[in-house]
């Protein structure tokens, strides 16, 4: 069982867009000691995430699989750019390492846009642990797809994703 995972008083509870989907995705499929995740808006209007790394991420003995690690930070930075309006794909994803992350461990990662030009956000990100320790940082390219052109979503689901693009990326 993993603690929960709660927010600073200062941060709203968000869907991520790929929670708002009537499917199951790569993070959601997690089993119980899995990679866990909530995530959030800051005032600053930044997407941030409280995530667990369970037993079942494991890569070196004892600590988290650098993959679980990238995928995180793939989902908080890509969630990033929907929250401020860009509905996004990743083109690239340049992820470093800086500390092994211990199993067990409840982290902070925080995705954010830091430019927009045209097609192209660049994002960044990075996950923190409780101690201010810097387990891994990451800095993208993800480009806008537009929503007319993917196949149809669920009956609502769309609605959903319109909704929550426009009322978080207003904040900006």
């Amino acid at each position: 069982m993993h603690p929960p995972l709660i927010g600073d008083p200062d941060w709203t509870l968000v869907p991520h867009p790929a929670l708002t989907q009537e499917r199951v995705t790569f993070l959601q499929a997690q089993p119980e000691d899995g990679l866990q995740v909530a995530y959030f808006t800051s005032p600053a209007g930044h997407l941030k995430a409280r995530a667990w790394f369970g037993p079942a991420t494991q890569g070196p003995p004892g600590h988290a699989h650098g993959g679980s690690m990238a995928a995180l930070l793939d989902e908080v930075v890509g969630g990033a750019a929907w929250v401020a309006g860009h509905p996004v794909v990743a083109a690239t994803l340049n992820v470093r390492f800086r500390a092994m992350l211990p199993l067990g461990s409840v982290v902070t990662a925080t995705g954010r846009v830091t430019r927009a030009s045209g097609r192209r956000v660049h994002v960044a990100g990075e996950i923190v642990g409780p101690d201010g320790q810097v387990h891994a940082e990451a800095e993208g390219v993800f480009v806008v797809v537009d929503l007319e052109r993917l196949p149809p979503l669920p009956p609502g689901v769309e609605r959903e994703l319109r909704a929550l693009v426009g009322s978080v990326g207003a904040q900006d």
